[in-house]
This record gives structure tokens, C-alpha cells and sequence, in this order.
């Protein structure tokens, strides 16, 4: 039997002229534990060490609603600060940077990505994480993971989202704090285990106006085929991301994951999300590519709390 779900109304008026608003929330958890803001977290990593959050946000795109009939059908996303073109991004930290998790009076920043859709019933979703290289804005094609930091506008004019070194944005920023610091190869402490995704083996200069060709794209889409956006928000689970990270240590390369495929902690990360770090097989031209469409354990479906 076919499911049909009503979309969760953003305004009273549930319907107008310019399609239905829809809401669609997200939240962070370390398995069964919604966690966010300055909120605790425990048993991460192979270690199942105790850790602090010291930073979580992620850039998702091209989001749909899925009918009964499989169809995809675009969230046209409503511009604001959180909001630009078909991209949203999610910040899980609170204002105040504080050491306690999030509620009512200490909310995070951005958890919400709101827009319209045509009038219907829908029964699933569909988003990417990650920005596209571009996408058209009032008729122009605009470019969005590359463009100049300094004129880009909201939410792409993040500092802390972009990576200059490879002229392109962080698509997926997890940092935690393991209890006591962990130590890097050469023994020296440290002290924040972080995971930066973002497409890598990039080539052309955005600022003379070359296309800019990425190696490795690194984005990836998540499909939930039964979703009901008014009781249900869509999760990323730091409990698995971090299932087979040992972050008590750093074995070389940038501490933690930032994308590099010699990094020996990418391996682990980039299982979890459900990337191919490398090549499966000579010539396969599959790195940086989803292991299967539309999966990643990293992201599950949960009722609102």
C-alpha cells in the first residue's frame, strides 16, 4: 500500500500560489543521543572515548520530496541567511559556544531548511551533501562551491566552510575533543579530531574565470524512501561516522580526516559515510564516488523529539 504523507506546513496558510511550504529539520545524535550545541558526547570511536563537540556543520543541496510513485519532485528553497540557490547549510553549534546541549533558550544556530514544493502528497526525501560547482540564479548560471569567498553570499561566505587550498568549500565539518587530548605520530598533543569533507585533486583557477575540475567530487546523496517531515527529522549519527575511527591517536597526515586519500585516517571516515576514498580497481574512475546511491550509514530518519 502506497504511503502518502502531508507535508509539514511552514506558515499557517499551508498552501499558496506560490507552492506549499514545506520544513524540513535535522539533527545530531551519538546513536540513540541527540546531542548539539556544547552538549556531551560518549563512547565515539573504537575507543568509545568520552569527547566534547567543538564544531558540526554541513552544507546539503538539491533536496526533493518524493511522491508515491518514486517521482522526485525540487524543494525550492527560500532565500535567507541559511539559504542561497538549492544549497542550505546546517550549523548544529549554538551562539553562545557554551558546554551544555541545546534546548529552547540555547538553541542551535541553523537546524531547518524551509521552501515550497507544488501542492501534493509525498512519501520520502532525497538530498545531496555538498556544493555543486554551480547552479542558475535568476536565469544567470552562478558559480557556488568555488566562488570568491569575499563576495559570496550567505551561507557561502563562511570562513570556517571554506578550504582555500583547494579553492572550494568544506561540504562536512565534524569536530570533536577527545577527553584528554590524543597524541599525533611524532608524539606532539593535540587536542581536536576533525573531519572536513569537501571535493579534492582540483584544477583550474575560479579567479580568472577557469572551470574548476575536481578529481575526487566527494559529494554524496541521501535517500530515506519513507519520510514524514511534520514527525520526523533526519539525523547525522557522529556514532557512526566515527564507528571505526580510533580517536585516540593520529597516524599521520592532517589530524583527523580532511579528505586527503593518503591520509590514514580518511580510510575509516570515508567508509562510514559511504564514499570510495580510492579507485576500486585500476581504472575504475570511481574515487570519490558513493559506494551506493543514495545510501549513507552516517544519516538516518528519527521522530522529533
Amino acid at each position: 500500500m502506497a504511503v502518502g504523507l502531508v507535508l509539514a506546513a511552514a506558515g499557517a496558510s499551508a498552501q499558496t500560489s506560490k507552492g506549499q511550504p514545506v520544513a524540513i529539520s535535522f539533527g545530531l545524535a551519538v546513536a540513540d543521543t541527540p546531542v548539539g550545541c556544547g552538549a556531551p558526547l560518549t563512547a565515539l570511536g573504537t575507543g568509545r572515548v568520552a569527547a566534547s563537540l567543538n564544531d558540526a556543520r554541513l552544507y546539503v543541496s538539491d533536496l526533493k520530496l518524493i511522491d508515491a510513485r518514486g517521482g522526485r519532485v525540487p524543494v525550492k528553497l527560500t532565500r535567507n541567511e541559511w539559504q542561497f540557490a538549492d544549497v542550505a547549510l546546517i550549523d548544529f553549534k549554538d551562539g553562545r559556544g557554551g558546554r551544555t546541549g541545546c534546548s529552547k533558550d540555547n538553541p542551535a544556530k541553523n537546524t531547518t531548511v524551509v521552501g515550497t514544493v507544488p501542492k501534493g502528497r509525498y512519501a520520502g526525501i532525497e538530498f545531496t551533501v555538498g556544493v555543486p560547482a554551480a547552479a542558475e540564479v535568476d536565469g544567470k548560471q552562478v558559480s557556488l562551491n568555488h566562488s570568491n569567498l569575499e563576495t559570496a553570499p550567505a551561507p557561502l561566505d563562511i570562513a570556517v566552510m571554506n578550504w582555500s587550498w583547494q579553492a572550494g568549500r568544506k561540504f562536512m565539518l565534524a569536530e570533536v575533543n577527545p577527553a584528554g587530548g590524543f597524541k599525533r605520530q611524532d608524539g606532539s598533543p593535540a587536542r581536536t579530531w576533525m573531519v572536513h569533507l569537501g571535493s579534492t585533486g582540483c584544477k583550474g583557477n575560479p579567479a580568472t574565470g577557469e572551470i574548476i575540475a575536481c578529481a575526487r567530487p566527494n559529494r554524496f546523496v541521501v535517500t530515506f524512501e519513507r519520510f514524514d517531515p511534520r514527525s520526523q527529522l533526519v539525523v547525522l549519527d557522529l556514532a557512526q561516522l566515527f564507528a571505526g575511527s580510533d580517536l585516540a591517536t593520529d597516524k599521520g597526515g592532517a589530524i583527523g580526516c580532511m579528505s586527503d586519500p593518503s591520509d590514514p585516517e580518511c580510510t575509516a571516515i570515508f567508509q562510514a559515510i559511504g564514499l570510495n576514498l580510492n579507485e576500486t580497481k585500476p581504472g575504475a574512475g570511481d574515487e570519490g564516488r558513493q559506494t551506493t546511491p543514495g545510501r549513507s550509514p552516517i544519516f538516518t530518519v528519527r521522530a522529533k523529539p
